[in-house]
């Protein structure tokens, strides 16, 4: 019923959607020095770490970078990327655009308490130390439990997934140790839903992205749309191409709706989101979240983690610019949104660069664009001369540093290759002569010859926070 909801809701947005549009001069910022971010993204999809990708940067509650790039695969028949209307998988943005902000709605009314136990919650989650396990501990990834489980191997059902994660047992003691879990949010997740009776995706619908005018977020898209959402992997282990169903394999054994991953949203949408964020949880006169729960939610918590969110620390992406109390996530399929609350800026990226990556190593492609893109935008400000920046002589996509571009890979191993048969050639000629009493010389060194990267790693093998 909520799909078919979301669908017809969908189907009736149009190109309005989002921020309003503002020419970057009248808040502040360098359209000239916003130019790098095309060159930037145009670099990565030219060396074939994504098909396309689209970019919102926005300030002082405008979007004044508002681009699509490329298309949605690797067709030249396939549709152009917009802004607006292409649908990403978000990946593990799920877990601050839906998770977290569930949390901080429940926060607000009281239903939750971040130093209770989970299990006063969910009594299913004990055993051992997990009894106290705090709220606060699963929000900064310092629970003690496991990175993830193959949930995908080992159920056979949603119920059976969740319990798998229910029985998880911790690696470390509570608060000791830092892992990165996505255990820890789906658990977040399923205590989201046992709190307010409802899915995590009926929840975040009628109080987040049904108030806020989000029309394209949503878990599980209708297919109807499936021709507006970006592919992500060809060949997953479930076997099939996927386009407008949850890449994450964990989520999709959870029945496609879970704390960690699952969401799909437009670049134009999480600009709405990002800026409520920076108007204190209020936006267009809608109250989501309290002012005060947004600051405790959103200020350095634990090491280089807030409450859920990571602080940019000149990790994931987060570049080397960002004010201090920046803060962010990224998501595994090529998504990222980083928000500078000093400047009133966001940015915004969305790509599907686990759809058939032409590079040989798309996660340097992506890490690269995700850090020049941020860096771009806090460079562009300019109306604050204690945030001025001196503009870089280059980027790190300018070097493209690592991303071994398939086409240059090919052409060195067929220069290689050619580069051998010629020395063999030579060799065998001068061994000839040499044994007539021939005064050439020996044949020149062998060329140096490269190798294709091995193929792509299945999802149980990858980190989720790249």
């Amino acid at each position: 019923m909520l799909t078919a909801l979301i669908a017809v809701v969908a189907m009736v947005a149009t190109a309005d959607g989002g921020l309003p549009v503002a020419a970057p001069a009248t808040v502040g910022m360098s359209a000239k020095r916003l130019e790098t971010i095309d060159r930037v993204v145009n670099r990565g999809i030219k060396a074939g770490g994504f098909p396309g990708a689209a970019v919102v940067v926005g300030r002082k509650g405008s979007a004044v970078w508002e681009k699509g790039f490329g298309r949605i695969d690797w067709a030249t028949s396939s549709s152009r990327v917009s802004a607006t209307e292409t649908i990403y998988d978000l990946a593990s943005l799920t877990k601050v655009i839906g998770t977290t902000t569930a949390v901080m709605i429940l926060f607000d009314e009281g239903r939750i308490k971040l130093d209770a136990p989970v299990s006063t919650y969910l009594p299913e989650f004990t055993g051992g130390y997990k009894d106290s396990v705090t709220v606060r501990q699963l929000l900064e990834h310092r629970s003690g439990l496991p990175a993830d489980r193959d949930l995908w191997r080992i159920a056979h059902s949603p119920a059976e997934a969740r319990q798998v994660v229910l029985d998880a047992p911790l690696e470390c003691k509570p608060g000791q140790c830092y892992i990165y879990s996505d255990l820890g949010a789906i658990t977040l997740g399923m205590m989201v839903e046992r709190v307010t009776g409802q899915g995590l995706d009926v929840f975040l619908h009628e109080r987040v992205f049904a108030p806020l005018g989000m029309v394209n977020t949503f878990f599980k898209p209708a297919d109807s749309l499936k021709s507006r959402v970006a592919p992500t992997e060809v060949s997953p282990p479930r076997g099939y191409p996927l386009q407008g169903e949850v890449h994450d394999e964990n989520a999709y054994a959870l029945g496609g709706v879970a704390g960690h991953a699952g969401l799909f949203s437009t670049a134009s949408d999480l600009s709405i989101f990002a800026q409520m964020i920076l108007e204190g949880g209020e936006y267009k006169g809608v109250r989501i979240v309290s002012d005060s729960t947004i600051k405790l939610f959103t200020t350095r918590a634990a090491g280089s983690r807030a409450l859920g969110w990571a602080m940019a620390d000149g990790q994931w992406g987060s570049g080397r610019f960002m004010s201090e109390g920046s803060f962010g996530h990224v998501g595994y399929t090529g998504t990222s949104l980083w928000i500078d609350p000093d400047r009133e800026m966001f940015v915004v990226l969305l790509t599907n660069r686990v759809h058939a990556a032409r590079a040989r190593q798309p996660a340097k492609v992506i890490a690269d664009v995700r850090a020049d893109l941020t860096d771009a935008a806090a460079i562009a400000v300019t109306d604050d001369p204690s945030q001025t920046i001196a503009m870089p002589a280059s980027f790190r996509s300018d070097a493209a540093k690592g991303w071994n571009r398939r086409e240059r890979h090919g052409k060195a191993r067929r220069n290689a290759h050619h580069g051998r048969a010629s020395a063999h050639t030579k060799a065998s000629a001068s061994k000839s002569k040499a044994s007539a009493g021939s005064k050439h010389s020996a044949a020149r060194p062998k060329a140096k010859s490269s190798s294709h990267a091995a193929a792509t790693k299945s999802s149980s093998h990858r980190k989720k926070a790249s």
